[in-house]
C-alpha cells in the first residue's frame, strides 16, 4: 500500500474505497446491465432499439449537462468553505437513494427511469469530481499516478465483485427473468452504501479556506473564485490545453461505456456466457491497466503515458468495428472455427486496458497541475470538461446511430481519440507543475 509525504497508508485506502465503490453504480447501472434493461425491457422497441438507445443517450446527457453547469460552482463552495466531504456526502446519499429506486421502473415505465437515471447519474458523477479533489493532498506530484492508478485499480476490483454477483445471483436480462434483474438497482446501492464508509472515517478535510455554512455568503465567495479562476486560466497554459485533450478522449469513454454492453447485446448477438465472460475481461484488463500505466507515469511522465493510453483506445475501435473482418481472418490463417463474439472478448481485452490507464492517468495530471487552494474548483471544471465531453460523445452517436446503425455510429470514437492527441504536443509537465504550486503559494 502506497504511502507518501502527505498521507497515511490508511487514507489514500479510504480515499481509494470510495473508487472501489462507485464502480458499483457505473458498471451495474450505466455500462452492463441497466441500460440493456431499459433499452430492451423498459422502452423495447425491438428489433432495432432505436429509440431507446435514444432515450438512453438523452438521460445521461441530460445528467451530464447538469454537472457542466453546477460542477465549478460547488467545487468553488468546497474550496472557500472547507466543505469537501460534506459535499461528497450529500452526492453519495443522493445516488444511493434515487439508484435504489430503479427496483419500482418496469417495462413500459419509460419517464419514470428516465428521471431517475438523471438524478442518480448526476449525484454519482458531481461525486466523482468532488472524491477527486481529495488527490492533490495525498500526495506530491510526482507520486499522484501511483495513487490515482490504485484508486482506479480498486474501482475495477470493486467492478469485479459487484458484477460477479449480479451474473451469479441476478441472472440474465430478459423479459421472464425481469422479477430478478430489476434488484440490481437496489444492489448496487447497497453494495456503494456499505463499501464508501472507510473514505468517510478515514480521509481528512483538507485544511483549505475557512468552515462555513451553506448560505449566501458562501454562494458569493463562490462566485468569486469562480471570476478569478476564470480571470487567471491563461497562467495554466498546459492545463488549459489538457482538458481540451480530456474534452474529445472522455467523449470517447462514455461512448463506449454506455453502449459497449449494449452494442454486444444488439450488433454481436453474444450469448449469456460471453457477456458474462466480457464483465470479468473488462475489470480484470482495467484493473492491470490502471496499475501499469501508474507505475508507468512516474517512468515516463504523465504526458507521453497518458498519449499511449490514447494510441491504445484507437486500436481497441478498430477492432471492435472490424470484429467480423477480423474473425474471418483468423478462422482462414489458422483454420479456426471462432465465432464473432469470441473474438469480440478481444477488443474487450483492449478496451478494459485502454479503460483503466486513460482515466487513471488523466486524473492525475489534472492533480499534478492544480493549486491546492483551487482543486474542488478545478476537479470541477474537469467534471465539466468530462462531462460535456459525455454530451456531445454520447449524443452524437445516439444521432449516428439513429441514421447509421449502432456498428458504423462506433467509427466516430476514433476521431475522438485522434483529436484528444494533437493538444497533448503544446504541454510541459514541468512548467505545469510549477504554475500550480506558484498559484498555491500566491492563494496562501
Amino acid at each position: 500500500m502506497i504511502k507518501t509525504r502527505k498521507a497515511t497508508r490508511r487514507e489514500i485506502l479510504g480515499w481509494s474505497m470510495f473508487d472501489f465503490a462507485n464502480q458499483a453504480y457505473t458498471l451495474l447501472i450505466v455500462t452492463v446491465v441497466f441500460g440493456d434493461v431499459y433499452t430492451r425491457l423498459v422502452v423495447g422497441d425491438a428489433p432495432d432499439y432505436r429509440l431507446g438507445n435514444l432515450l438512453w443517450s438523452a438521460a445521461l446527457c441530460l445528467s451530464y449537462a447538469l454537472v457542466v453547469v453546477a460542477a465549478p460552482l460547488l467545487g468553488a463552495a468546497m474550496d472557500g468553505g472547507r466543505a469537501k466531504k460534506r459535499m461528497l456526502f450529500a452526492s453519495y446519499v443522493l445516488t444511493v437513494a434515487s439508484t435504489a429506486l430503479l427496483y419500482f421502473v418496469g417495462p413500459g415505465h419509460v419517464w419514470l427511469g428516465f428521471i431517475l437515471i438523471v438524478v442518480s447519474n448526476a449525484a454519482y458523477s458531481a461525486g466523482e469530481s468532488f472524491i477527486a479533489s481529495f488527490l492533490p493532498f495525498l500526495g506530491e506530484a510526482d507520486e499522484l499516478g501511483r495513487i490515482s492508478g490504485l484508486g482506479w485499480a480498486l474501482g475495477y476490483a470493486g467492478g469485479l465483485v459487484s458484477a460477479g454477483f449480479v451474473l451469479v445471483f441476478l441472472g440474465e436480462v430478459a423479459a421472464d427473468n425481469f422479477g430478478r434483474i430489476r434488484w440490481v438497482g437496489p444492489f448496487a446501492a447497497a453494495f456503494f452504501l456499505l463499501a464508501a464508509i472507510p473514505t468517510f472515517l478515514w480521509v481528512r478535510e483538507p485544511a483549505v479556506g475557512d468552515r462555513r455554512h451553506f448560505n449566501g455568503e458562501l454562494v458569493r465567495i463562490a462566485y468569486r473564485r469562480v471570476a478569478t479562476t476564470l480571470r487567471t486560466l491563461p497562467d495554466h497554459p498546459d492545463l488549459r490545453r489538457l482538458f481540451m485533450s480530456i474534452l474529445f478522449a472522455m467523449a470517447g469513454v462514455y461512448v463506449i461505456v454506455a453502449f459497449s454492453f449494449i452494442y454486444g447485446a444488439q450488433v454481436i448477438g453474444w450469448s449469456e456466457d460471453t457477456r458474462a465472460l466480457m464483465f470479468v475481461v473488462v475489470q480484470i484488463t482495467a484493473l492491470i491497466g490502471a496499475l501499469a500505466f501508474g507505475a508507468l507515469q512516474s517512468r515516463l511522465g504523465g504526458r507521453l503515458t497518458y498519449a499511449l493510453t490514447l494510441v491504445l483506445w484507437i486500436g481497441a475501435i478498430l477492432a471492435i468495428y472490424f470484429v467480423g473482418e477480423l474473425t474471418a481472418l483468423l478462422n482462414r490463417a489458422l483454420a479456426l472455427s471462432l465465432r464473432e463474439e469470441q473474438v469480440f472478448l478481444f477488443a474487450g481485452l483492449l478496451s478494459g486496458l485502454s479503460l483503466g490507464s486513460s482515466q487513471s492517468v488523466g486524473r492525475a495530471l489534472v492533480g499534478m497541475f492544480s493549486p491546492e487552494t483551487r482543486a474542488a474548483e478545478l476537479f470541477g471544471y474537469w467534471g465539466l470538461t468530462s462531462k460535456l465531453a459525455a454530451i456531445f460523445g454520447i449524443f452524437g452517436v445516439g444521432m449516428l446511430q439513429w441514421a447509421f446503425g449502432l456498428q458504423g455510429a462506433v467509427l466516430f470514437c476514433i476521431v475522438l481519440f485522434a483529436a484528444a492527441l494533437l493538444p497533448l504536443a503544446g504541454i510541459d509537465e514541468a512548467r505545469g507543475v510549477e504554475a500550480a504550486r506558484r498559484a498555491s503559494r500566491l492563494d496562501d
